[in-house]
């Protein structure tokens, strides 16, 4: 059943930009390497099965996730490319893994064993090896850790695809860090090469690592907030080998007007008092959706204008500063392009103190996501 929404605010997301910006990365990496595209967290907040579906039209080759049921739903979806689960899965669920031909992230002994306790299988699992570099989140990350592990591979259950590891420093300028992970990955594939005989898929590099090197990155890179149009960090923005689209706008309306006297408070704990009569206006989003409280003090744009948000952000409605008065209706940018004026998510990301990533992903699904697509 289609949903029904009757409230005047939604999220658009334009996958032209998507594909546009897998597009220009496949252009700048060297000839051969794949693009993984990364659609966790239901796309980063922007829809996982319409970005995936997106995404593989654009030249990506093969999707990941991070969670099992992620995997699923693509598969539901109709989506037969090749699904890496990214994090840890309970290898009692690894039959659901081979009945959707999904590859899992595998980098325990423990877990081998548990796996082959139920050997009665007609198909092998696939996946990958994971090997912690230096992230320190999960893998392998002692070559004492990974020949025990290569020792407990058994080919007639396993099908070892792939080896991967991740990067913890590839947005920033100083490049020592990311070069000690390189050099201990090297070395651990190495040993992993010595037992796996049959041709390994290597992937190590994330958006940032893809959009400041073209080379050196093995078979693919897993293509996750450049995507989107979003960058992995200011230092990648002024470094950038193209320029990104962002994918995400949100938009309302205004739902009241008002005209305030100087001295009248707005919204919980009278944090904002007019100084002079001003207008206000009422917009129908609030934490609820994922706009916190701590947005009170940014700018929307309404009328090709910046404007802005005074008073507490409550649950369901916040307030902004209004130039003038305002029929209701009248459209509110949050996050886009307005006119000359444009609203993206790394301003609002540093007025939070946090990254574009989250902000995306705080945004809830009461708010309807619309997708254009131009190409």
């Amino acid at each position: 059943m289609k949903p029904i929404n009757y409230r005047p605010a939604k999220i658009e997301i334009d996958l032209s930009a998507i594909k546009l910006n897998i597009k220009n990365l496949k252009a700048t990496l060297a000839k051969g390497t794949e693009v993984i595209a990364v659609v966790k967290a239901n796309g980063y907040g922007h829809g996982d099965v319409q970005v995936a579906k997106a995404a593989l039209e654009a030249g990506a080759t093969q999707l990941a996730v991070a969670l099992l049921e992620e995997a699923l739903k693509l598969r539901q979806a109709g989506i037969t490319a090749p699904i890496l689960v990214m994090g840890w899965v309970d290898p009692i669920f690894a039959d659901v893994a081979i009945e959707h031909e999904i590859t899992l992230t595998v980098f325990q002994s423990s877990w081998l064993e548990q796996y082959y306790a139920n050997f009665d299988r007609q198909k092998k699992l696939a996946i990958h090896i994971k090997l912690d570099s230096g992230m320190g989140r999960i893998g392998l990350r002692t070559e004492a850790e990974l020949k025990d592990f290569l020792t407990k591979i058994d080919h007639r259950q396993l099908n070892v695809q792939g080896v991967f590891t991740h990067f913890s420093t590839a947005d920033e300028p100083d490049t020592d860090y990311y070069q000690q992970q390189l050099n201990r990955f090297e070395s651990m594939l190495k040993i992993v090469r010595t037992v796996i005989k049959t041709e390994l898929f290597v992937h190590i590099g994330n958006s940032a690592a893809a959009l400041r090197q073209a080379s050196g990155l093995f078979d693919a890179v897993r293509f996750g907030i450049g995507m989107y149009g979003l960058y992995p960090s200011a230092y990648i923005e002024e470094n950038r080998p193209f320029k990104l689209k962002p994918a995400l706008s949100l938009k309302t309306q205004l739902s009241h007007v008002k005209k305030v006297e100087a001295g009248e408070v707005i919204s919980y704990g009278a944090t904002y008092q007019t100084n002079q009569a001003e207008w206000i206006g009422t917009i129908p989003v609030g934490y609820g959706d994922g706009v916190q409280r701590k947005w009170q003090g940014l700018d929307v744009l309404i009328d090709g204008k910046r404007m802005p948000i005074v008073g507490r952000v409550c649950m369901d409605q916040c307030m902004v500063r209004l130039d003038r008065a305002y029929p209701i209706g009248t459209e509110v940018t949050f996050i886009g392009q307005d006119g000359d004026e444009s609203i993206q998510l790394e301003e609002i990301s540093a007025h939070l103190e946090t990254i574009n990533y989250e902000v995306a992903c705080l945004l809830t699904d009461r708010l309807p996501r619309a997708y254009l697509d131009e190409t």
